[in-house]
């Protein structure tokens, strides 16, 4: 099994090496991956597909394209709707997970999944996982409006991958206070 993992780290490290900005640069595979996940090979199956759609893009800027209309129809939407839910959803699906599968952000976070809400996130880094789904808060909208995949862990960052920013998926770093919730829909752990 650590054989597969190594392989695995070294691979999507690479695959995502070049939408990481500097800073990302300098954090090994081992660290920003092999977060006390053990052997859950699905939590690794569903970064690795998160991980192998970076790049895809939006065909106009309008919510729409190839990919991005196959993410909506999986939640049962067609193209023009914001897509970072479906995107999640996407991936689950693709591992052989029908749960979740729902295009509305905030729908991600009910209570039995969520383990951390508001200010709590901020100092859930030991429970958090790979794969597990993260929600932004927005104030105008009064609810979670945006969501991403948890890729890894670094210091007091997220390491994520997320779909529907700046028009396409991509992986980036997110402050732990900027974390409005936390979701584990592998386990109930």
């Amino acid at each position: 099994m650590a054989t597969m993992y190594s392989l695995f780290l070294g691979i999507l490290f690479t695959a995502v090496c070049s939408n990481l900005d500097a800073v990302d640069h300098t954090i090994s595979a081992q660290t920003s991956l092999h977060q006390g996940n053990g052997d859950n090979v699905i939590r690794v199956r569903i970064v690795e597909i998160a991980a192998a759609e970076i790049g895809v893009r939006e065909a106009t800027g309008n919510n729409d394209g190839e990919r991005v209309e196959a993410y909506l129809a999986y939640t049962g939407l067609s193209k023009g709707h914001a897509w970072c839910a479906a995107f999640i959803s996407w991936c689950y699906g693709q591992a052989g997970l029908t749960e979740p599968c729902n295009p509305w952000s905030p729908a991600l976070f009910p209570n039995a999944r969520t383990y951390c809400r508001s200010n709590a996130c901020a100092h859930s880094k030991i429970m958090i996982k790979p794969a597990d789904v993260f929600g932004i808060y927005s104030h105008s909208a009064n609810r979670i409006n945006h969501v991403g995949l948890v890729r890894g862990i670094a210091g007091k960052y997220l390491l994520t991958i997320e779909g529907n920013v700046e028009n396409k998926v991509l992986s980036k770093r997110r402050h732990l206070a900027t974390v409005y919730a936390l979701a584990n829909w592998i386990t109930h752990d």
